[in-house]
This record gives C-alpha cells, sequence and structure tokens, in this order.
C-alpha cells in the first residue's frame, strides 16, 4: 500500500504544533496511506481530534448544522470514548476537501450494521473513501450522521485516542497499561497515585501507534452519550451572531435577483433587457439556464430592474400540464401490470379468492415544497485562478465540484466556506443555486451574492414527488389480514435501501412500484417515501381495523404481535396518550407508527372538527425508540420539529400546477402552522440499547395518518389525499 510517510504519520496520530493529532489516515476500518510531506499545520486540518497541551480538544465535525444538533452529537459520541472532560470540548466544521469525504455515510447505507472481515472491512473502507471523494460526497441527511459517522467514525476516534493515551502513560510510569483508568481527561494509576493530564500525555501519545480496531464502550459505561448537555449552536442563535449564507458580506461584492420561467423547460425573452441595464445601480442583466437575472449594487436595485423586465416564457415543455392531469395519470399508471416488486411473497391470488372480505382504497399525496426559513443564496467570488463561494449547504464538497465545474477550474482551486443553515430539508443538498452564483460572478468579474426571493423559492423547488396509490386486502374470519395488495407510482420517493413494505406481519404480501415520468423538478423532502408511505399504510391499516370493528390501536398491536420493540413503542404511544380514556365532548384520538431511518416513532394525535369543518390538533404524543437516545434533549426538539413540519405538510401543503406553472407563491398560499395552532407535544424516549437510529427524519411520516385516523374517528369521514384543508369535514 505504500510507504509510510511522515505526511501519513502525522495524519494517523502524530504532533502538531505539541499536541496529538488522530485523523483520517488512521480511519479505523481502514489505513489510507498518504503521501509526500506536510507541515504541521497542514496535518492539523486532516485530523478529526485534537489533543493540545493545554488539556482542551478540538473535534471536526465532517456534517453541516441546520437546527438537528448534529455538531453537538457527535463530539459527544468521540468525548465519551475518549472520557474527555465534556467542560474542554470544542467543535469546528470540517471544511470542504476530499479528507473530509463522507464515506461513513456511504459505508452506512450499504451496509448497515452488518460486520465484515477486517481484511475486507478495512478494502471496502478504502474503495468507499475513494468513491466519495470522487462523487464529492460530504452530506447531511438521511439521518445518517449521528448513526452512521458517530458510531463508524467519531466513537472509533475516541476509544483510539483514549488507547494511545494510555499506552503512552504506561511506557511512561513502567506500568502494565491494565492498572491505569482514564476520565475527566486525566489517567490515574491509583497504585502509585500518580496521574497526567491528556495535554501532558499528548506528545508521547502522538508516538503510539492507532489501533484499527480500538475496543468501544459498552451502553452502561456511558457517561456523556444520553445525558443532556447544552448544543454548540445555540447561544449564537440566541444572541444573533450565528452567521447565516445570508449574512455574508464580501468587499465590492454585487448582488443579484433571479427569475426563472415559470413553465418547466422554458426559457425567457426580455425585449427590454437594453432598457433594464440603464436602471440606477445596474451591473448587468444575465440570461441564464431557463433563468434571467439582474446584478446590482444592492439587492433592492436587482430585484426592482428583475421586476421591471418584460419576459416572455417560450418553449415550455409542459404548458398544458395541470394537477389533475398528473394525478389522472398517476392514478391510471399505478394500476398497470408494470412496476418492479418490492415485495411478492406468498400467494396472494389465491387469498383473496378465500376471504371473507376485500377491502381496497385508494390513496393520493401532492408535490410538496420544502419551505426553509431562509431563501436559498449563494455568495461567490470567481478570479483568474480560485474561487470562493460562502454559503450554507448540505453537502459542501458536492458544492464545490459543482462551482468548480460552473468556473471552469481544477476542484482544489475552488474554496467553499460552509455556514449554518436556515433549514435544508433536503433542499440544501442540490448544487443549482451555487452553480448561479458562480456563473453571475464570472459573468460579471466580481463577487456575486445572488438571493432567490422567496416566490422563486416555493416555484422553482425540488419537489417531493406526488404519488399516487392503490390497496387492497383481504380479511379472514377473524378480521386480521391475510393478504395486502399495494400498487403505487414511483418517480424518486424512496430512500434508498428502504423500500416501501408494510412494517406487519402478514403472510401473503404484493407490493410493487410503477416508474412514471415528472416534468415537475423532484428532490429529497424531509423523511423522503416514508412520509408518503406510512400515510398510504398507516391509514390503509386503519381501515382494516374498521372493517373488522376492532380498536385501531389493539388491531395493530395484534399485528405486531411478533415485533416485540415495535409493540413496546405503540404501547408506550397510546399508554401515555391515554388511549381509551375519556375525552372532551367532540375530541378523538387517532394512531400511526412507522419504522424509518434505523428508528421507530408512534404517535397519537388528539384532533377536533367543530361545526364549520376546522380541524383542531389539541396534542400529539410520540413514543420514540431509536436505540440509544445520544443527547436527549436534541432528540426531542428534533421530534417535535418532525410533528410540526409534517402536520404543516398534512393539513395545508400543496403544490398545485396549472398551465404547467406552479400555482403557489409564498407563506398567504403555502401556509405553515403558527404557533397559536400548535399543538402541545409529549415525546417519550424508550432506550432499548439497539444500535443507534436517526432522528432528524423519523419523526414526520407518522403525524398525518395519526392526525387523518384522528379526524376519522372524529366524523366517520375517511380522507384519503391531502391535504386535509382540501376537504369538506363540515
Amino acid at each position: 500500500m505504500g510507504k509510510w510517510t511522515r505526511r501519513a504519520f502525522l495524519g494517523a496520530g502524530g504532533l502538531v504544533g505539541g499536541g496529538l493529532a488522530l485523523g483520517f489516515a488512521f480511519a479505523p476500518n481502514r489505513m489510507t496511506i498518504l503521501s509526500g510531506d506536510s507541515d504541521a499545520s497542514t496535518a492539523e486540518l486532516n485530523t478529526w481530534l485534537t489533543i493540545r497541551l493545554d488539556n482542551t480538544i478540538k473535534v471536526i465535525v465532517p456534517h453541516s448544522e441546520m437546527g438537528q444538533g448534529t455538531q453537538t452529537g457527535l463530539p459527544m459520541m468521540l468525548a465519551d470514548e475518549l472520557d474527555a472532560d465534556w467542560s474542554t470540548v470544542t467543535m469546528e466544521q470540517a471544511p470542504a476537501t476530499e479528507t473530509y469525504a463522507n464515506n461513513d455515510v456511504a459505508r452506512g447505507f450499504v451496509l448497515g450494521d452488518t460486520t465484515l472481515p477486517e481484511s475486507v472491512s478495512r478494502m471496502l473502507d478504502f474503495s468507499l473513501f475513494k468513491v466519495a471523494q470522487i462523487a464529492g460526497l460530504q452530506i447531511t441527511g438521511g439521518s445518517a450522521s449521528i448513526r452512521f459517522t458517530g458510531q463508524l467514525a467519531m466513537r472509533r476516534a475516541g476509544a483510539a485516542a483514549k488507547h494511545m493515551l494510555l499506552q503512552a502513560a504506561a511506557t511512561r510510569w513502567d506500568v502494565p497499561v491494565e492498572s491505569l483508568s482514564a476520565n475527566e481527561s486525566i489517567v490515574t494509576h491509583a497504585t502509585s497515585g500518580r496521574s497526567a493530564t491528556y495535554g501532558e500525555l499528548a506528545n508521547e501519545a502522538a508516538l503510539v501507534a492507532p489501533p484499527v480496531e480500538p475496543t468501544l464502550k459498552s451502553p452502561s459505561d456511558f457517561t456523556i452519550i444520553g445525558q443532556s448537555q447544552p448544543r454548540f449552536d445555540i447561544p449564537a442563535k440566541v444572541d444573533g451572531s450565528a452567521a447565516y449564507g445570508i449574512d455574508i458580506q464580501v468587499p465590492g461584492m454585487m448582488y443579484a435577483a433571479i427569475k426563472h420561467a415559470p413553465v418547466f423547460g422554458a426559457s425567457f425573452q426580455a425585449p427590454n433587457v437594453e432598457q433594464v441595464k440603464a436602471s440606477p445601480g445596474v451591473i448587468d442583466v444575465i440570461e441564464i439556464d431557463g433563468a434571467i437575472a439582474v446584478v446590482a449594487n444592492n439587492f433592492w436595485r436587482a430585484k426592482t430592474a428583475l421586476e421591471n423586465l418584460e419576459l416572455l416564457c417560450v418553449n415550455g415543455d409542459g404548458e398544458s400540464m395541470t394537477s389533475a392531469q398528473i394525478y389522472e395519470r398517476y392514478a391510471e399508471a399505478a394500476l398497470s401490470e408494470d412496476g418492479s416488486y418490492d415485495a411478492d411473497e406468498g400467494d396472494v391470488a389465491n387469498a383473496m379468492l378465500g376471504a371473507d372480505k376485500i377491502v381496497r382504497a385508494s390513496y393520493q399525496v401532492p408535490f410538496l415544497a420544502h419551505a426553509a426559513m431562509e431563501p436559498l443564496n449563494c455568495t461567490a467570488w470567481v478570479q483568474n485562478d480560485k474561487c470562493d463561494v460562502w454559503v450554507g449547504h448540505q453537502n459542501p464538497l458536492g458544492a464545490r465540484k459543482s462551482a468548480a465545474s460552473a468556473a471552469e477550474l481544477p476542484e482544489e482551486q475552488v474554496t467553499v466556506h460552509n455556514f449554518m443553515l436556515g433549514g435544508g430539508f433536503g433542499r440544501r443538498s442540490e448544487t443549482d443555486f451555487v452553480e448561479q452564483a458562480v456563473t453571475l460572478s464570472r459573468k460579471v468579474g466580481a463577487p456575486v451574492k445572488l438571493i432567490w426571493s422567496r416566490e422563486e423559492d416555493i416555484r422553482q423547488d425540488r419537489y417531493r414527488p406526488a404519488v399516487a396509490n392503490h390497496m387492497a386486502a383481504a380479511l379472514g374470519a377473524d378480521g386480521m389480514p391475510t393478504a395486502w395488495q399495494n400498487s403505487y407510482t414511483n418517480s424518486g420517493a424512496n430512500e434508498p435501501g428502504e423500500s416501501p413494505l408494510t412494517q406487519y406481519a402478514i403472510a401473503n404480501q404484493s407490493i410493487k412500484g410503477v416508474d412514471v415520468s415528472s416534468a415537475v423538478p423532484l428532490g429529497a423532502w424531509r423523511s423522503v417515501g416514508h412520509t408518503q408511505h406510512c400515510f398510504f399504510n398507516e391509514s390503509f391499516v386503519d381501515e382494516l381495523a374498521a372493517e373488522a370493528g376492532q380498536d385501531p390501536y389493539e388491531y395493530r398491536r395484534t399485528l405486531l404481535a411478533d415485533m416485540p420493540r415495535h409493540r413496546k413503542v405503540l404501547d408506550t404511544a397510546a399508554e401515555k396518550a391515554g388511549w381509551g380514556t375519556p375525552l372532551p365532548e367532540g375530541h378523538a384520538r387517532g394512531i400511526a407508527i412507522e419504522q424509518s431511518f434505523g428508528s421507530i416513532v408512534a404517535q397519537v394525535a388528539e384532533v377536533s372538527v367543530d361545526e364549520f369543518g376546522q380541524v383542531k390538533v389539541h396534542k400529539v404524543t410520540a413514543a420514540v425508540d431509536c436505540g440509544i437516545a445520544v443527547n436527549p434533549n436534541a432528540v426531542d426538539a428534533q421530534i417535535e420539529s418532525g410533528i410540526i413540519y409534517g402536520l404543516t405538510a398534512a393539513l395545508f401543503g400543496e403544490i398545485e400546477i396549472d398551465e404547467g406553472c406552479v400555482v403557489q407563491s409564498n407563506f398567504p398560499d403555502y401556509p405553515m402552522v403558527r404557533l397559536q395552532d400548535a399543538p402541545e407535544i409529549d415525546v417519550h424516549l424508550i432506550d432499548s440499547g439497539e444500535a443507534i437510529g436517526g432522528i432528524g427524519e423519523p419523526g414526520t411520516p407518522p403525524i398525518a395518518p395519526a392526525l387523518t385516523n384522528a379526524i376519522f374517528a372524529a366524523t366517520g369521514k375517511r380522507i384519503r389525499s391531502l391535504p386535509v384543508s382540501k376537504h369538506d369535514l363540515a
């Protein structure tokens, strides 16, 4: 694999200006041999972890912060394995360089918890690392940061560093390493009473070879993991000093406003371009990939000039396209014999023939926008031999790759300065707005801050796919399903590696996805396919319970008899919500459960519907099994966030298409759940000790079916298409 060079030594476990730096060349489960030479400052830039001589600890986090608390949770996992003094730990976000490519995320999605022989594991990790570098993968998404980077990298880095420190102390004192203990960043030899801080041992520890497979703690030995810690990002958000992409100021910076052709696939003609170019402060008017941008010396002038352009939309592919036509085509496609099977088990046809009752239902969910609070923005400065990009992005390494392409520069000559994200939900994993900013800067020869208006943000999104779904089930004499049939349209709706299978034990299952094309641009949306399929599956199970004349909670409980983890989550949600106890007049409860991203979440919604059909969600009770909650307060916050985000979508969310254009444009016609409408939320965490699951997304899927199941219990009206606001419940 090549010669062990000074640079590789520094990058693995080495002296960095005095201290211990543990880096990516160490990366447990792989051994990446670096070549060439490097000074100490470069070596420190290539590390997970630096222990300084003053006994302070710096953790480098290769994930973005968009409100989910990852940049606190990951250092907690490392610090726990290190037995560090948490008060001395600081965090920095990793730069957008190949060194910090997310091979651990790639490994997690490919292998999950699968254990391989060490030789195979190391080779696979090395291969995935190279693939992640080539692909520009430094992604924050898929609820992968804690469950994959935390488990596969951070914990191992902390454990390896502790091993090196203990070995250094054993050598210094000439004692067996087994006689030493580590706690609060101090190594102690109890027999002799000697002790030394990590900082005092750091130089010697840097000379110890890092273990490839360090021993990790048992959960019973955790001292930081599982204990709520204040998040690193909160103080700056409270005092207003937090920096987001939209806050960036660069000397000599120009501003750009942009408008895209409203019909997807179309472009603009602007007869009065020269007149607008002469407007005060306007630098240029630039056509770019189906859009037109005005660059000016302040944003108001750019926006005003853009509004004064006479824009003619031409060559659109979907000019006559409407939502009704799309849904009709999808519903017909879902009935076709085409498609690929997610499950084809048992003999569904025979079970249907022998059924006491067959229940059928068709469901539909619409396109949805991301609608993050911070509109899309990016600042770029392209110079002769370099390009700087300032942005809040979910994949800064991918943003660098796209920026390099737009700037026509080698990737190593592009620097991405990543900032906090004012919401992402998947939209900020795309790079279209980055490419636009770079192109504009290149054309005007100055730094340019591009800001999308709220209207552009909603009308030119990468939307959650609309899906049509036809379902059927055979019920036996006891009312329980003997067969389950499901055919849905698939246009990029599912998370890789997770299909829309029902989680219930049903012997005969036929679940099929039929691919459909979409002129509407699509992208990842919080919880991806789980938001659609949890609504379908949990609504349909509720319908089966009603047909069987059984309580919907008890019905699910019977179906989960062989799944004790799921059953405990379901039981906890029902118990804490007071399922079956009296409610105020007009109130009703609905329940739903979903496993996603390695976590199981059940929710009970308490709802009322007044005589005018107005829905009020009074309370949502959630039970969550994410294995081990690394930072419980952060887990609570993410579940609450997911419920509000999912409730907004279920009640109001719909992107409508008319004549090839998006109808909605801003919050008046794409409304959010506001403070006065938000329910009380009660979250209960279950520490099962299972593998750590994701938490940023699993809180979103169950709320829609819990809500609509409660509406059925209150009104007798079954909602099979979203949003709820489209239905007359009076």
